[in-house]
């Protein structure tokens, strides 16, 4: 099965050498990290069988947290944990695409560049989802990063008075403050 260590080791020297000096550097690490995860260049130790004298060579991790090999059960425990928060209403899930024109300066402006992009987001869907043709109801748009309980405990709470369903249109943007937009549509 092929890794990413494996897609890295052949494109990461080229995509470095175009995008290297816009990419912070906790990225370049997380490559440098992946590459040598479980190679020669982290060491390891020999495991020898006092009955048998075979011996076995394992190699170090790197401990990354971007390192699929290294954090594969905590990804899944995270989505878990995700899943379980989730409340029984449909969600969306919305992606926001980037024009070409606009990636460079993003990605060496990320903080305040994907905190404007994440507020234009919330009002394009704030005036998609007015609009009958699309969802045609009352959407509030939360800037709540990390406050996930908060958009839960609103939507319930709606429920719970209103009898009316609530659909949560969740996003975040990776790389800048912390910040998440979620768009409660509120609909009898």
């Amino acid at each position: 099965m092929i890794e990413i260590a494996d897609v890295f080791r052949r494109f990461a020297a080229d995509y470095l050498d175009a995008h290297g000096a816009a990419m912070p550097p906790s990225h370049r690490r997380a490559i440098a990290d992946i590459l040598d995860c479980r190679t020669a260049a982290l060491g390891g130790q020999v495991w020898r069988c006092d009955e048998c004298g075979v011996e076995t060579f394992s190699y170090h991790s790197c401990g990354n947290r971007s390192c699929p090999k290294c954090h594969t059960a905590q990804t899944r425990e995270w989505l878990e944990h995700r899943q379980a928060e989730m409340l029984p209403v449909p969600y969306f899930h919305i992606t926001v695409t980037v024009p070409a024109e606009l990636r460079a300066p993003l990605r060496a402006h990320q903080r305040d560049g994907y905190a404007v992009l994440m507020q234009a987001t919330a009002a394009a869907i704030i005036e998609i989802a007015r609009d009958p043709r699309f969802v045609g109801g009352t959407v509030a748009v939360l800037a709540a990063a990390g406050k996930r309980a908060t958009i839960d405990e609103i939507a319930a709470r709606y429920q719970k008075e209103t009898g009316r369903e609530a659909t949560i249109f969740a996003g975040s943007s990776p790389g800048a403050r912390p910040f998440g937009i979620h768009a409660l549509e509120l609909r009898p």
